[in-house]
């Protein structure tokens, strides 16, 4: 679960990094004038830019998610770690503490 979580966190990485940079900054970007032959002239300059302005915020949105789940997940799997290795250790010092038998064990005898 984590790694897939990990891997979709990185995914939406990529693809926010990639928004923002085609966002306009001082007159350049895809919201510029380059967005219509960009987007096949589907979209005028403020409607690439909105369009890209809320795709960022959704895409920041999945990442915060992510982030948390990746956080809850982790802690999960650490609390459960560290319940084990304190299973381990109790069982370690149970069977340190158990009383020894003191009749020792007959040996086998072969008969022919």
């Amino acid at each position: 679960m984590f790694s897939i979580l990990l891997v979709l966190l990185i995914i939406v990485s990529v693809f926010m990094v990639g928004l923002i940079l085609l966002q306009k900054s001082e007159g350049s970007g895809m919201s510029g004038s380059s967005a219509s032959a960009m987007l096949g002239g589907m979209l005028t300059g403020a409607a690439a830019g909105n369009f890209l302005t809320r795709l960022t915020a959704w895409l920041a949105v999945i990442f915060f998610i992510l982030c948390a789940a990746l956080a809850l997940v982790s802690s999960n799997a650490d609390i459960k770690s560290q319940q084990s290795e304190l299973r381990n250790e109790i069982v370690t010092q149970e069977t340190a503490n158990a009383p020894i038998s003191e009749t020792p064990a007959e040996p086998a005898t072969v008969t022919e």
